[in-house]
C-alpha cells in the first residue's frame, strides 16, 4: 500500500510540474535582449563565499541591495537564440539558478535548511516549485531552470557540479560567476573539484561512496559516458576498478552556511 501511495504522489508531482510549466523553455522567440554582464554576481561571490564554497548569508543580507541590482539585470534580459550564444545562455541560467537560490534563502533567513521553506501542497510542491523568478514577462521556479532548461536543453552533466542548492551535500558554490568565455574550463574544474571533495565523495581503491547526485541523475552521466563509473573515471587520476562496488552517501540538507 505504501508503495502505491508513493507511486501516486510521484506521478502526481510529475503531472503538476508538466501541467504548470507553461513558461519552461529557454528558447524565446518573442523577446529581444543582449547578453548581460555577471560582474556584480562575481564580486558578491568573491566577498561572501568562503574558500571551501560555503556561504556567508549574513553578509549577503547586508549586501542585498547589490544582489537585487544583479537580479534586476537578469530579469531585464531573457536569453534568446537571436543574439545569445549557447555558452552565454548556459552561463546565464547557471548564475541565475545560484543567485535566485541565495535570494530565496535570504528571504527566509535564518533557516536551518532550504527544505524548511514550504510551499503549496504537502508532499507534492516543494521549495523548488516556488514561482518567484520573473524574467522579461516569464515566470519560473528553480525546478523549471534545472529540469526544463539546463538539463534537457544543454545536455551537459557538468551542470550538476555548477548549480548549488544551498545545502552541505551540494557541490560547493563557486567563488566566481560563470562566464561564456571560460565556461568549458569552469565546468570541467567544477566537476573535478566536486568529485575530489572528500566531504561529498569518498573514493579509494577499495571503497567508493559518492554523492546521491550521481544516483538521482544517473541517466545524465550514463548518456555521456555509458555508466556512472566511467563518468567518474574521467576525472580521477586512479580509475575505479570494474569490480569495486559504488554506493551513495546520505544527502545532508543542512544549510551550506560558513561558520
Amino acid at each position: 500500500m505504501k508503495k502505491l501511495v508513493f507511486l501516486f504522489v510521484a506521478l502526481l508531482t510529475m503531472f503538476l510540474i508538466w501541467f504548470t510549466c507553461t513558461n519552461c523553455r529557454a528558447i524565446r522567440r518573442d523577446v529581444t535582449s543582449k547578453p548581460v554582464s555577471h560582474e556584480r554576481w562575481d564580486a558578491l561571490l568573491k566577498k561572501h563565499v568562503s574558500p571551501d564554497g560555503l556561504v556567508r548569508y549574513g553578509d549577503f543580507v547586508r549586501d542585498s541591495a547589490e544582489l537585487n541590482a544583479y537580479l534586476r539585470l537578469l530579469e531585464s534580459a531573457h536569453p534568446n537564440d537571436k543574439s545569445w550564444t549557447r555558452a552565454e545562455q548556459m552561463a546565464y541560467w547557471i548564475n541565475a539558478y545560484n543567485a535566485y537560490t541565495v535570494q530565496l534563502i535570504l528571504g527566509h533567513y535564518p533557516v536551518s535548511s532550504i527544505k524548511d521553506i514550504k510551499s503549496g501542497i504537502a508532499f507534492v510542491n516543494s521549495v523548488w516549485d516556488l514561482k518567484f523568478i520573473r524574467i522579461q514577462g516569464y515566470t519560473y521556479d528553480l525546478n523549471n531552470i534545472e529540469h526544463n532548461i539546463l538539463r534537457p536543453i544543454f545536455k551537459d552533466a557538468r551542470i550538476h557540479a555548477a548549480i548549488n542548492c544551498a545545502s552541505m551535500s551540494c557541490p560547493p558554490l563557486r567563488r566566481e560567476a560563470y562566464v561564456a568565455e571560460r565556461l568549458e574550463e569552469q565546468l570541467d574544474d567544477a566537476m573535478r573539484r566536486f568529485i575530489a571533495d572528500t566531504l561529498r565523495n569518498r573514493i579509494s581503491p577499495n571503497r567508493v561512496e559518492v554523492s546521491k547526485i550521481f544516483q538521482w541523475f544517473s541517466g545524465d552521466f550514463e548518456r555521456e559516458a555509458g555508466s556512472v563509473r566511467a563518468y567518474l573515471n574521467r576525472y580521477l587520476d586512479t580509475p575505479i576498478e570494474p569490480q569495486t562496488p559504488i554506493s551513495y552517501l546520505k544527502y545532508d540538507w543542512a544549510l551550506n552556511e560558513a561558520k
